[in-house]
C-alpha cells in the first residue's frame, strides 16, 4: 500500500525513490511487524491465559519441554495478522506470488484454527484425514498456478534445479511437477505440526527458516545475484523478501 502511494511520487520527491527498493521495504516490513506484535502480543496473551488457552505438550517430547506446558496456543493469529498487515503495508501488491503466499497463509491459517477450536471444546482436534485433505487441496491449487497460471512460469516451468548439481535439472513434467509442489507444502506444514507438539513453541525453528528464505527469495528475484551463485533466475520472486522479513518480525 505505501509502495502504491509513495513511489509514484518520486518523480516530484527524489526522497521517495528509497520505496522502490526492496531492500529498503523487507527492513521496514520486519520492523513494522515487529513493532505490531510488541504492541499487541502482550494483551493477547494475557487474554488467552485468563481463558486458559494453553498447549498441551506431547508425551512422546524431551522431558525437559515439559516445562512449557501452559504455554499460551493459538499464537498463530497474531502471527498471520501482524505478518499480513506489514505486507500489505509493504509490498508492491500487483505481484501475484505476493497475493499467492497471503492467500495460502490465510488457508493454512484457518485450518489451524478451526483445529484447535476443536481442541479446546473436546479434547480432539480435526481428524488426520480430514485436516490431511485440506492441507492437500491447498497445496495443489498452488501447484496449479505454479505450473499452468502463472506468467512468468517460463523461466522456470516444470524443471527441477538441485543444489550443487549444475548439469542434473530433470524435468518432471506438468503432473509430477505438481505433484512435488504440493509433496513440499504438507510435508513442511506437518513438520512445523510435530515441532510444535514436541516442543510447543514451534517459532524458533520458524523465524531461522523465515531468515532463509528471505536471502533465498532475494537472491532468486536478482538476475545478476543469480546469474553468479549459479541459481535459477526467477522475475518478481524477489518481492517476496517483503513477506518472509514480515514474517520474521511477527515471529
Amino acid at each position: 500500500m505505501l509502495y502504491h502511494i509513495f513511489y509514484p511520487l518520486s518523480a516530484d520527491y527524489p526522497i521517495l525513490n528509497v520505496f522502490k527498493y526492496i531492500t529498503f521495504r523487507s527492513a521496514y516490513a520486519g520492523i513494522t511487524a515487529l513493532a505490531i506484535s510488541l504492541l499487541v502480543g502482550p494483551g493477547m496473551i494475557r487474554f488467552l491465559k485468563k481463558y486458559e488457552v494453553h498447549e498441551k505438550i506431547r508425551p512422546d517430547g524431551p522431558e525437559r519441554h515439559a516445562i512449557k506446558s501452559g504455554t499460551p496456543t493459538m499464537g498463530g493469529i497474531l502471527i498471520i495478522f501482524t505478518f499480513l498487515l506489514s505486507t500489505l503495508l509493504w509490498a508492491n501488491l500487483s505481484n501475484n506470488y505476493i497475493w499467492m503466499i497471503m492467500a495460502v497463509a490465510l488457508g493454512f491459517g484457518l485450518v489451524g484454527y478451526v483445529d484447535d477450536i476443536a481442541k479446546l471444546k473436546s479434547g480432539k482436534g480435526l481428524s488426520i484425514k480430514a485436516k490431511f485433505l485440506c492441507q492437500t487441496l491447498l497445496a495443489l491449487a498452488v501447484a496449479f498456478f505454479l505450473t499452468y497460471l502463472d506468467p512468468n512460469r517460463e523461466s522456470y516451468a516444470t524443471i527441477l534445479y538441485v543444489p550443487f548439481f549444475k548439469e542434473f535439472t530433470p524435468d518432471l513434467g506438468g503432473i509430477a511437477y505438481m505433484l512435488f509442489i504440493a509433496f513440499v507444502i504438507v510435508g513442511t506444514s506437518n513438520a512445523v505440526n510435530l515441532t510444535d507438539g514436541l516442543d510447543g513453541l514451534a517459532i524458533g525453528p520458524i523465524i531461522i527458516a523465515m531468515m532463509t528464505f528471505t536471502a533465498l527469495a532475494y537472491i532468486t528475484g536478482h538476475f545478476k545475484f543469480a546469474e553468479y551463485l549459479n541459481i535459477q533466475h526467477i522475475k518478481d520472486a524477489g518481492e517476496l523478501t517483503i513477506l518472509t522479513s514480515a514474517m520474521v518480525g511477527a515471529s
